[in-house]
């Protein structure tokens, strides 16, 4: 079993090397081209996906005791109709147990080793995950992709990297030799053992399932964790073909399959409740509203809990030598998946005398035409705006969107997406308001609908933007200045708020990508979330060392 260790083991070397680099690097391309993935990889990808709908969802072995369930309906329109297994809570838990016996008693490197083939193949079947997840997200292709393909088995292996050099920081055995005095010394042998939680919940969301799945998920299977995934009911596929994956890796190992589960559930009949509070659960990945990461917090204390929660994303706009790339930059982030990412701005802050440009003296009006304008520029192609905004993942979303345009003045109006008629689209609302009068900007409005926010200059902007941030918690940030003592006070008063921070970005570079093995995704210390997407603290508490002394034999 070691021989998969062996196999990837450059694999595993480099990605060490790569999060203390910090730079860029990635195994998985993430451009969907047959010159990578071989030239029949789009078709037999959207092949496979094809071959899914309308059928039961096979797992051989796999708990089943309440029959199949299964709801999901594409954001453009299909009904999917896969009939997934159904296990009962019980049935999961006594399954997950059974396999953490000989989980738990596999070696690092025989762990490790089924991780890094997970990935292998899952980066093999990437045309076939992209378009499970467009068809449950409602991402366009490309995006779905990318963030449910290569960019999700990158924070996974960044998963894994960490979880190896957290596991390997203790040598897996140590003699001890006290002196004592003229007296022989005390020797003792002493081995180190890993020893994991037990059992792993993972919850998925309806948006980014792989994305924001994988990292907990392949984090707790490494640290010797089984692991059962409860997807949300709306994005099941994606996550499910990663189970198929897994048990079948797990299984060719001689591990028992039923590792990795399935927890498939109906909206409306969730096990996510039952499930985490289970005596038995050690470990909970949550991704999703705030509401629900605080009830996980009042009712499973003693749980070892990762959150990602919701936030107010801000943009401080001081002022710019670039005018219309600072606009064409912020209408792309404000646009891409219809502002349905966890790290999408929704507050553009603008002074409310206007700012300083190198196309001259801006009034505030100005500012937020012209990001509005950009927004228009950037969708005026049907087929663009499809491919950058996707469609919208829920129904409350497109409500959220109708409601939010009494919140302020209506600089730009959301439209549906021409040639998406059977798709749920709607593309960024843009609302102008004022600090002093207003605080409906301050609430996080998932979903394509942006706020440009007056206050009395740049100081009053950053200050406010770190407190909404503090308050409400926000994964990113970003500011457009020209002089450094403005992007300094911004550094300092984002970091002590724990946000992450973009300067001046223009051209190629969004505040809404995160890369792995270079940005840490979230910081935990805000409210948008407890923990970071990838970092030491992510991993080391996944499992505990147990010592076992021998006095050496003389």
């Amino acid at each position: 079993m070691a021989t998969l260790f062996e196999t990837h083991r450059a694999l595993l070397e480099r990605a060490v090397a790569a999060t203390a680099e910090r730079g860029y690097w990635t195994p998985y391309p993430e451009a969907p081209s047959g010159r990578i993935y071989g030239e029949t990889a789009k078709d037999d990808g959207e092949a496979a996906f094809e071959a899914r709908l309308g059928k039961p969802f096979a797992l051989p072995g796999h708990p089943d005791d309440e029959g199949t369930v299964g709801a999901e309906r594409s954001p453009y329109g299909r009904a999917l109709d896969i009939a997934y297994p159904a296990a009962s809570v019980d049935a999961l838990i006594a399954a997950s147990r059974a396999a953490g016996a000989g989980w738990d008693a596999a070696s690092v490197e025989q762990r490790v080793g089924v991780c890094l083939e997970i990935l292998a193949r899952l980066n093999r079947r990437s045309f076939e995950i992209g378009n499970a997840v467009m068809h449950t997200t409602g991402q366009a292709f490309v995006m779905a992709f990318q963030a449910g393909g290569p960019h999700a088995q990158d924070r996974a292996l960044e998963a894994v990297a960490y979880a190896w050099a957290e596991m390997t920081r203790t040598p897996a055995a140590a003699e001890w030799s006290k002196p004592q005095g003229k007296g022989e010394p005390l020797v003792l042998e002493k081995r180190y053992r890993i020893v994991p939680r037990g059992i792993a919940l993972t919850i998925g969301c309806a948006t980014f399932p792989t994305w924001n799945g994988y990292p907990g998920m392949f984090a707790s299977l490494a640290t010797g964790n089984t692991v059962i995934v409860k997807p949300h009911p709306a994005a099941i596929l994606p996550l499910a073909i990663t189970v198929e994956i897994g048990r079948e890796v797990l299984a060719e190992q001689g591990f028992d399959p039923d590792v990795l589960l399935l927890a498939a559930d109906a909206p409306g009949a969730e096990k996510t409740k039952d499930l985490a509070t289970r005596p038995e659960v050690g470990i909970v990945d949550f991704t999703g509203s705030n509401a629900f990461a605080g009830w996980l917090r009042d009712n499973v204390r003693g749980t070892q809990l990762y959150t990602e929660e919701a936030g107010v994303n801000s943009i401080v706009v001081a002022s710019t030598g670039d005018f219309r790339g600072m606009c064409a930059n912020i209408a792309f982030s404000l646009s891409l998946y219809s502002g349905q990412m966890c790290t999408a701005p929704q507050d553009v802050w603008v002074p409310r005398g206007g700012i300083e440009t190198d196309q001259g003296h801006k009034a505030f009006d100005e500012v937020a035409a012209g990001i509005a304008g950009a927004v228009d520029g950037l969708l005026s192609d049907p087929a663009r705006a499809a491919g950058v905004c996707g469609a919208l993942a829920g129904e409350a979303t497109l409500q959220r969107v109708r409601d939010s345009a009494r919140l302020g003045r209506v600089v730009r109006p959301s439209t549906p997406i021409a040639g998406l008629e059977d798709a749920r689209t709607a593309t960024p609302l843009i609302l102008a308001v004022d600090a002093a009068e207003t605080d409906a900007h301050l609430e996080e409005r998932f979903g394509p609908i942006g706020f440009v926010v007056a206050a009395d200059d740049a100081a009053d902007a950053i200050a406010r933007a770190a407190a909404a941030a503090k308050a409400k918690g926000a994964i990113t940030a970003a500011v457009y200045a020209t002089d450094d003592a403005t992007l300094d006070a911004a550094a300092d008063a984002f970091a002590a708020a724990g946000v992450n921070l973009s300067c001046n970005l223009t051209g190629g570079i969004f505040v809404n990508q995160s890369a792995a093995f270079s940005d840490y995704h979230v910081t935990g210390g805000n409210p948008a979330g407890n923990a970071c997407l990838t970092d030491a603290a992510f991993v080391a508490n996944r499992f505990r060392v147990a010592t076992v002394r021998r006095l050496k034999a003389g």
